[in-house]
């Protein structure tokens, strides 16, 4: 597997995806699947996984068994099994995390192995909803934070601006249409391999304790790959609007 400058090779691939969705906002991408299983695409998506952290999903494999396994040989099987059409994402380990007003909410941990292919599809598929939005959208969007958002409201509202407006979905990602949400993601992709990978994930089901359960309603929070649509009606990601 060769893995020399990764980096920068993904961001080759990732700029020529997206100034190639910026050209035609209708144009359906078809050949994303074999991006997924490059050997830069998955070793960079090692990376950030590995930077992130977290504890390992339901097969008990951590980052440091992977180290130890050798990463090479994992990420060349992870490949193996993409390409053959093998890949079958494990169930989401659910824990629940306290909240300041003393309710938890759920999280999902899917494996690492999970994680390294949502990564690499995220690497693959970003750039062309990237293109599709507002440069008001700051929510969930590369290089772009709360504070950058909270910066923009307070420039707004030094500028004649004299309220805002802050809203919030409760538990959105436990309600997500699943079907609406694939069908937004088809208007762009019409990669099917990648729609399936999709599917799988969100039908994965998710495990907690001993009881498996599988809805036709929601996404697993904690999941890193998360399909975006920008509707010119409805500014999910925008953190809060200043007139």
């Amino acid at each position: 597997m060769q893995t020399n400058n990764s980096k920068e090779k993904v961001r080759q691939l990732q700029n020529k995806l997206y100034l190639t969705a910026k050209k035609c906002a209708s144009r359906r991408f078809h050949a994303l699947y074999d991006k997924v299983y490059r050997d830069d695409v998955l070793f960079e998506a090692w990376k950030r996984v590995k930077a992130n952290k977290g504890s390992s999903g339901v097969d008990g494999i951590g980052i440091e068994d992977i180290e130890a396994i050798g990463i090479e040989k994992y990420l060349t099987d992870i490949k193996a099994e993409l390409a053959d059409g093998r890949y079958k994402p494990s169930p989401v380990k659910r824990v629940m995390i306290p909240k300041p007003d003393g309710s938890k909410r759920p999280l999902g941990i899917p494996t690492v192995k999970d994680r390294i292919v949502q990564m690499a599809a995220k690497i693959a598929i970003e750039p062309v909803f990237e293109a599709d939005f507002r440069d008001c959208s700051y929510g969930f969007r590369p290089k772009r934070s709360a504070k950058q958002a909270l910066e923009k409201v307070r420039k707004a509202c030094n500028n004649k601006g004299y309220y805002v407006v802050d809203a919030d979905i409760e538990k959105f990602f436990d309600n997500v249409n699943q079907d609406k949400l694939m069908v937004l993601v088809e208007q762009r992709i019409s990669d099917r391999r990648i729609q399936k990978l999709i599917r799988q994930w969100l039908k994965s089901g998710v495990l907690y304790g001993n009881i498996l359960t599988i809805s036709e309603l929601g996404t697993s929070q904690g999941s890193l790959c998360r399909a975006r649509h920008n509707d010119p009606y409805d500014e999910i990601n925008v953190m809060s609007s200043c007139h």
